[in-house]
C-alpha cells in the first residue's frame, strides 16, 4: 500500500498551486475527485505549451500539475451540481477550494454551511491574502506574491533590479504548504477524531519562507541588499565562470577553504590563518571573491568540478533543463517517469521524489480526460442510476 491510501480529496481547485498539492497526495495514494467545469474544465486545460500526438492536443501545463486524479464535471452554479458536491463532500476526508474570498459562500458551499454535515472532514481554502485582513478581498498571481512577499525584492545582481525566479516559486511553494497542511491535519484527526478548517493565505506563504534574511533583519536590523548568486553570510558562496564559459556554484564553510585554494593553486590563501575563517573572508569580500574568479576563469567546468569533488569541497555545475533531464543520477533516481495518454500517446514526467522502505513507492498515473470519471463516480459513489445522471446531464448540471 502506499502511505496515503483510503483518503479521498474533493478538490475545487485549478491553475497550479493547489492542483500541484493535490497530485503530489494522490501520487502517495490518495484518492482525488478533481471536480472542472463542464464543457472547459481547469482552465489550464487550455494553456501553453500544447502536446500534439495521434489523437489530438493537450495542455502539458495542466498534464505537469494533474496527473493521478480523477475528474467530474460539475456545474457549481445549478443547485442540482451543488447538491453532488455536498455528498461528494460528506465522504471525503479532504474538501481543497481556492476560489476568491466569499466565492463558494454564495453557493453554500462554503466551510460554515457543510461542516455540520461533514464533522470528520478537513477543509482547505487557498487564496491569495487569506481569509482576513486588509488585503483578503484582493486578487492576485504567483508573481504579485514574490512580489510582495520578499523573493523578488531579494533576487538580482549588486545594484541591479529585482529579478523573478525562473520558475512560479510563489505556486509551487504554497503548493508545498498546502500539502503539509492536509497532512498534518490528517494527522490530527486521526488522534482527535475531528476535522477542521484551514485558512492559507499564499502571501503568508512568501512571507513565512524569508526565514534567514528575516532573521538578518531581526538580529542585525539589517534589510538584505540583492547579491546575485552571492550569500549575504558565506563566502565563499556564489557562481563562477569557467575557462569554457559555462558556470558553477561553489558553496564552501572553513573546512572547505584550504582544499579550495590548494585545487585552485592558491597556497598562500590555503595556509592563511586568517582567512581561515569566515568572518574575515566576508570582511574581505570583493579581495576573496575577485582572485577566486580569476583562478577559476583559468580551468574548464568539468575539471574544476572534477577537482572539487576530488578534495570534497561543495560545487556543481549550473546546468540546463536539457542537462538536468539527461543526467545520469537524475535517470538513476528515476526522476524522469513515463505515462501513457489516450490521446498524446507516452509523456515525460517529473514524479514525486520519495522512496519509501515499507511502503510502496509513489505512482505516477496519467492526468484525466475532461469529465472522464463523472458517471463512475455517480454511480459508485452516490449511487445514482444512469437515467438520474442522464437527467442530471440534461439540466446541465453535469
Amino acid at each position: 500500500m502506499r502511505p496515503l491510501d483510503g483518503i479521498t480529496i474533493l478538490d475545487l481547485s485549478r491553475v497550479l498551486a493547489c492542483p500541484f498539492a493535490s497530485m503530489i497526495l494522490a501520487e502517495l495514494g490518495a484518492t482525488v475527485i478533481k471536480v472542472e467545469q463542464p464543457g472547459s474544465g481547469d482552465e489550464t486545460r487550455a494553456f501553453e505549451p500544447r502536446v500534439d500526438g495521434p489523437g489530438g492536443s493537450e495542455s502539458a501545463y495542466y498534464m505537469a500539475f494533474n496527473r493521478t486524479k480523477q475528474s467530474i464535471t460539475v456545474n457549481l452554479r445549478s443547485p442540482e451540481g451543488q447538491d453532488i458536491v455536498r455528498k461528494l463532500a460528506a465522504q471525503s476526508d479532504v474538501f481543497l477550494e481556492n476560489f476568491p474570498t466569499g466565492n463558494l459562500a454564495r453557493s453554500k458551499l462554503d466551510y460554515e454551511s457543510i461542516k455540520d454535515d461533514c464533522p470528520g472532514l478537513i477543509y482547505v481554502s487557498c487564496t491569495g491574502f487569506g481569509q482576513t485582513g486588509p488585503y483578503s478581498p484582493r486578487k492576485g498571481y504567483d508573481t504579485v506574491f514574490m512580489a510582495m512577499g520578499g523573493i523578488m525584492g531579494l533576487t538580482g545582481e549588486r545594484g541591479g533590479p529585482p529579478v523573478k525566479p525562473g520558475l512560479p516559486m510563489g505556486d509551487l511553494t504554497s503548493g508545498l504548504w498546502v500539502a503539509i497542511a492536509i497532512l498534518s491535519a490528517l494527522a490530527g484527526r486521526a488522534k482527535s477524531g475531528k476535522g477542521c478548517y484551514v485558512d492559507f493565505g499564499m502571501f503568508d506563504g512568501q512571507v513565512a519562507l524569508l526565514t534567514l534574511a528575516a532573521a538578518r533583519y531581526f538580529a542585525l536590523g539589517e534589510v538584505p541588499p540583492r547579491m546575485g548568486t552571492e550569500h549575504p553570510g558565506r563566502v565563499p558562496s556564489a557562481a563562477f565562470v569557467c575557462a569554457d564559459d559555462r558556470w558553477v556554484q561553489v558553496t564552501g564553510s572553513d573546512q572547505h577553504w584550504a582544499p579550495l585554494c590548494e585545487l585552485l593553486g592558491l597556497e598562500g590563501w590555503a595556509h592563511d590563518p586568517e582567512l581561515a575563517l569566515n568572518r574575515n573572508r566576508v570582511a574581505r569580500r570583493d579581495e576573496v571573491m575577485s582572485r577566486l574568479c580569476q583562478a577559476i576563469a583559468g580551468i574548464d567546468r568539468a575539471e574544476f568540478c572534477r577537482r572539487c569533488d576530488e578534495r570534497g569541497v561543495p560545487a556543481g555545475p549550473i546546468m540546463a533543463v536539457d542537462e538536468i533531464l539527461a543526467d545520469p543520477h537524475v535517470r538513476a533516481r528515476g526522476m524522469v517517469g513515463r505515462f501513457q495518454h489516450p490521446t498524446i500517446g507516452m509523456f515525460n514526467a517529473l514524479p514525486v521524489p520519495f522512496h519509501f522502505e515499507g511502503y510502496e513507492n509513489p505512482r505516477l498515473e496519467r492526468p484525466p480526460l475532461l469529465g472522464e470519471h463523472t458517471d463512475q463516480i455517480l454511480g459508485e459513489r452516490l449511487g445514482m442510476t444512469e437515467a438520474e445522471i442522464s437527467h442530471l446531464r440534461a439540466q446541465r448540471a453535469i
